[in-house]
Parts: C-alpha cells; structure tokens; sequence
C-alpha cells in the first residue's frame, strides 16, 4: 500500500470511509505506510471535493443528505463566493485571512488592491500573498502548529492578534448551525475568536453544502457576525432565518 500514488490512496480512503464511516488519522498512516500530515492533507483535499467530512482525528463519510453533484462547480463557487468577498475590500484596508480553501480563494483577486496590510495564521495565505505583484505588507500570528487546522494557534498568536486591530477579518467554517452560528471539528477554536474580537467587520466565506452540518464545536456565535456569504444552494428559509440574527447574507452566482 506504501507504493500507491496520492490519487490511488485518496480513492481508497474513500472507500475505506464509506464503508466503516468513520476513520481516524492514525488508521490510515499505518494502512498506508505514510505519515500523518500526508494523510491530513489528502482529507482536507478530499472535502473540498465533497467526498466525506473531516472531523477531529480523523473523517467521517458525508451525509446522505448532502451528497449530490458536489465535485462538479466546486471552484466556480468558492470563486464567486471569493469576487463578493473581494469587493467588499477597499485599497489600504487592514484584514485578516484565516485558513482555508476558501478564504485562499481570496489572495487571487487582491492583485489590484492597494496598500493592504494582511495578518493570517496560514502558511499557504502567506506564500501566496507573497506571490502579488502588489505585495501587501503581510503579518504572521506565529504561534503553535497545528496539524488539524493546517494553521498556526495557541496563546501567542492571540497575543499578537491583539496587538493589532483589523477593518475585515476573512473567514470560512466546517459547518453552519442556523440557531448557534459557525461551527467546526476543531477543538482549538480561541484564536478564531480573538480575531473577530478585533476586527470591526467579520465576514464568513462558506459554501451553502455546510449550513445545517450537525459539528459540535461551536466557533464563532452570530452576535460575532456580520456577513455571511455563500453560494445561491442556499434556500430562502435558511436565509431568512440567518437574517434574523442580524447578519448580512450575501447568495452569489457561479458564472
């Protein structure tokens, strides 16, 4: 099994969730003879692609309901979801960019963007912020690694988070619950919530597929939210409902 490409192993953890509906990190680095950043970076790919759910430790298979046509329009989505995002940016604001597929989708359309100063606790925000051609003066929160989340956390990172204070913060979710707000696998959920503390706008990048996921960690509450932007899968209830905690939801076309 050492010897299977990535597309090859990733079908397989497919399988291998499908049928036991839940796998954790550590079964699947010994099955496939490979480490556990390996196997937490084909999990992440694999729910982009909407073919399970990442959890705490591990996947769980997708749900019946959920599942559809979700591979195809994927990118077109998060793209669209990333323009509406973008406009709502102005030259010489001061933002943060989460981790995340989707907020990564963002980096792209800020080329024309003057003077941003950006903050993000990703490793792959900053390579590709460094990539503009207008290179925004990029902040980093240091911190802790995390391995789940991809991303830097822990008390240091909020510290410096508080040095600062920021017009947008950028960020995406593992889930939405209509009644509670942003939900997510990660335990670690302090360092999403000091930079909605100091952010005067905050701004949820998610596709429509994860409201109404069942996650237990609640991360951000909507009293912390004022926008929420999506894709229009989004129905009209669930949006109505949303509204009615006060926050913005923008339902964008894929063109």
């Amino acid at each position: 099994m050492s010897k299977r490409n990535t597309q090859q192993r990733r079908h397989a953890i497919v399988a291998m969730v499908n049928e036991q509906g839940e796998v954790s990190v550590d079964q699947l680095a010994k099955f496939f003879a490979t480490s556990e950043v390996t196997i937490r970076k084909d999990l992440a790919a694999l729910e982009n692609t909407g073919q399970l759910l990442r959890r705490y430790g591990g996947a769980v298979a997708m749900p019946s309901e959920i599942v559809g046509d979700v591979e195809e329009n994927v990118s077109v989505r998060k793209l669209a979801i990333a323009k509406a995002a973008a406009a709502r940016i102005r030259d010489h604001n001061r933002i943060i960019i989460d981790s995340g597929s989707t907020t990564a989708s963002l980096i792209s359309l800020l080329g024309e963007k003057q003077g941003l100063i950006v903050m993000t606790n990703s490793l792959n925000v900053a390579n590709a912020l460094n990539e503009l051609e207008n290179e925004p003066t990029l902040l980093m929160t240091g911190g802790t690694w995390d391995p789940h989340s991809e991303a830097f956390q822990g008390q240091v990172a909020e510290s410096v988070l508080r040095s600062y204070d920021f017009d947008q913060l950028f960020i995406g979710a593992d889930g939405i619950d209509i009644a509670r707000g942003t939900t997510t696998f990660n335990e670690l959920v302090g360092l999403s919530r000091v930079m909605a503390e100091v952010s005067r706008e905050v701004v949820v990048m998610v596709e429509s597929s994860k409201v109404g996921r069942k996650i237990p960690n609640l991360e951000l509450p909507w009293s912390n939210i004022h926008t929420l932007i999506t894709d229009d899968g989004l129905s009209g209830e669930a949006k109505q409902q949303i509204e009615q905690h006060g926050v913005q939801v923008i339902c964008t076309t894929a063109e």
